[in-house]
């Protein structure tokens, strides 16, 4: 997956763009795989930003160790700025901006010019960005993020994944500004 991405952001004509990994549900592995695919890149040697933009229901912390101090939700609402992007001492090229204190107002802070005005900032300073979003069931939080990237990606759980559900977002993609770049099936 890492592979067919670096090809389609590396092509010629190729606008450089954050990815956006969405889901329909909770619990479809969206959060880990966002987790596992900002790794990959770091991998890689390239300088690695993996946003926890799931104002709902944020996990990256956890997954990282971090504090939920201060982070995406405070940049937004204009409370600090980078300061808020964590190293991960094991991994030397990946850095994560969780949430930060769960806002009483997500899709209003992603709706606005702020997140575009972020999401521009960091592809300067960053080889790769990717955003874990909030799943699609809490509304249009993911949608509304993925249209400020311009490239999602769907993981869908097998055995759990309603397909009249991924069509609602895949059709709800479509008609914003976002490419799709493929739908990951996770069987676990």
């Amino acid at each position: 997956i890492r592979a067919q991405l670096k090809m389609r952001l590396s092509a010629p004509n190729a606008t450089r763009r954050p990815v956006a990994v969405l889901s329909t549900h909770d619990g479809d592995g969206r959060s880990y795989f966002a987790a596992n695919l900002a790794i990959a890149f770091s991998q890689l040697g390239e300088r690695t930003l993996l946003i926890d933009a799931d104002l709902r229901r944020p996990g990256q912390h956890e997954l990282f160790g971090l504090t939920e101090a201060t982070g995406l939700s405070s940049v937004l609402a204009g409370r600090v700025d980078s300061h808020a992007v964590h190293r991960v001492a094991s991994l030397p090229n990946l850095f994560v901006l969780p949430v930060g204190p769960v806002p009483p107002n997500p899709l209003e802070l992603v709706e606005s010019v702020r997140l575009t005005n972020v999401l521009s900032g960091v592809m300067e300073k960053f080889d790769h960005v990717v955003v874990d979003t909030s799943a699609f069931e809490h509304g249009m939080d993911g949608p509304v993020v993925a249209a400020h990237c311009g490239l999602g990606l769907l993981v869908v759980r097998s055995g759990q994944a309603k397909l009249a559900r991924v069509q609602d977002l895949l059709a709800t993609l479509s008609r914003g500004m976002t490419e799709i770049a493929g739908v990951v099936l996770n069987e676990r």
